[in-house]
C-alpha cells in the first residue's frame, strides 16, 4: 500500500473519529450484547443502569464504568413494548418510559416505576404501572403532519413525571409536546403543559431523552448531534425559561442522557454503522 493511500486512510479515520464524537469524551465502550441502548440513569456511584427498546428483553441492566454489565434484572409485570427512557426520583424509585410510538398508533402507553434496583438481591424487580393517554390524540395514527406522539424523554421533579414528544411529521417542524402525569400507580390523562421547538433539522432535532439536574435548576434535552439546556425557567412550563443550543459535534445516535453531577452528564449512543455503541461524559461547564 503506497504512502499517498496510506495517508488518505488516517485523514479519513480522524475525520470520521470527530464526526462522530464531536466534544464528547469516551469514559468506555458498552457491552457488546446492549445494541440498542434507549435510556439510562446513575445511582451517584460508577454505574449507569440502562435500558434497550423495542424488542429487547423485559431487563434492566447496571453497566460499570468499565463496560462490564454487573448486574441484570427482569421486570416483573413490564412488559418491553418500546422501552424509551430512564427517569429516578428524590427517593431513587426509577421509572422506565414505555413510550416509544413510531407510527403514533399506541393505546397502551405506560410508564414503569421500580424501587432502587440497586438494592434488588434477587434476579426479579417488581413494577408498577403509571398508564396514560394524550388528551390532545384523536387519531391512532393520525396524518404525517401531525406525527406529534412518540416519546423518548422523560424525567421526574416534584411528584410529577414530565413526558417530552419525539416530532415524527412530515413536513418536520422540530415542535416537541411537554405532558406530564402523576409518579404515582394509576390511569391518568396525561396534562398537556406546552410545547416548544428546539430547532428544525430533521436530522439532528429530534429529541430522543431529557434529564434534569440535581439541585433542579437546569434541564437538558439531547438530540442527535446536539444539547439544549434549559435555566431560569419556572414551573411547569419549563421551556419558558432560558435554552441554550449547544452543537457537541457527535453525529452517532445519541438516544440517552442524565447528570452525573450538577455539571457533568453522562451520555450513550446505539451501536450503529460501525459506530457509537459508547457511554460519554460532558461537561457543561
Amino acid at each position: 500500500m503506497n504512502q499517498k493511500i496510506i495517508s488518505i486512510l488516517v485523514l479519513t479515520i480522524t475525520l470520521t473519529s470527530c464526526t462522530n464524537y464531536g466534544q464528547l469524551k469516551i469514559i468506555t465502550d458498552l457491552p457488546g450484547s446492549l445494541k440498542e441502548i434507549s435510556g439510562l440513569t446513575t445511582f451517584n456511584d460508577s454505574t449507569v443502569w440502562i435500558v434497550e427498546d423495542n424488542g429487547n428483553k423485559d431487563e434492566i441492566y447496571q453497566v460499570d464504568f468499565k463496560g462490564e454489565i454487573i448486574k441484570s434484572l427482569e421486570v416483573k409485570n413490564g412488559s418491553n413494548h418500546d422501552w424509551e427512557d430512564l427517569a429516578k426520583d428524590q427517593y431513587d424509585n426509577l421509572y422506565i418510559a414505555d413510550l416509544g410510538n413510531n407510527s403514533n398508533h399506541r393505546k397502551n402507553l405506560v410508564i414503569y416505576k421500580l424501587p432502587n434496583p440497586t438494592n434488588e438481591p434477587g434476579s426479579k424487580i417488581d413494577a408498577e404501572k403509571i398508564e396514560l393517554y394524550y388528551p390532545d390524540q384523536k387519531d391512532f395514527p393520525p396524518k404525517k403532519d401531525k406525527l406529534l406522539y412518540d416519546a423518548e424523554a422523560l424525567f421526574h421533579y416534584g411528584n410529577k413525571l414530565y413526558i417530552i414528544t419525539k416530532n415524527r411529521s412530515n413536513p418536520f417542524t422540530g415542535e416537541a409536546h411537554i405532558y406530564s402525569v402523576p409518579d404515582t400507580k394509576g390511569k391518568y390523562e396525561a396534562t398537556f403543559i406546552g410545547s416548544f421547538t428546539p430547532c428544525a433539522d430533521w436530522k439532528i432535532c429530534q429529541i430522543t431523552s431529557m434529564d434534569i439536574s440535581p439541585k433542579g435548576d437546569k434541564i437538558v434535552a439531547l438530540s442527535y448531534g446536539k444539547l439544549f439546556v434549559f435555566t431560569d425557567f419556572t414551573w411547569d412550563d419549563f421551556s419558558k425559561g432560558n435554552m441554550q443550543e449547544i452543537d457537541l459535534g457527535a453525529r452517532s445516535q445519541l438516544e440517552s442522557v442524565c447528570f452525573l453531577n450538577e455539571n457533568t452528564l453522562l451520555i450513550s449512543d446505539e451501536q450503529s454503522h460501525g459506530t457509537g455503541g459508547n457511554l460519554y461524559s460532558y461537561s457543561l461547564n
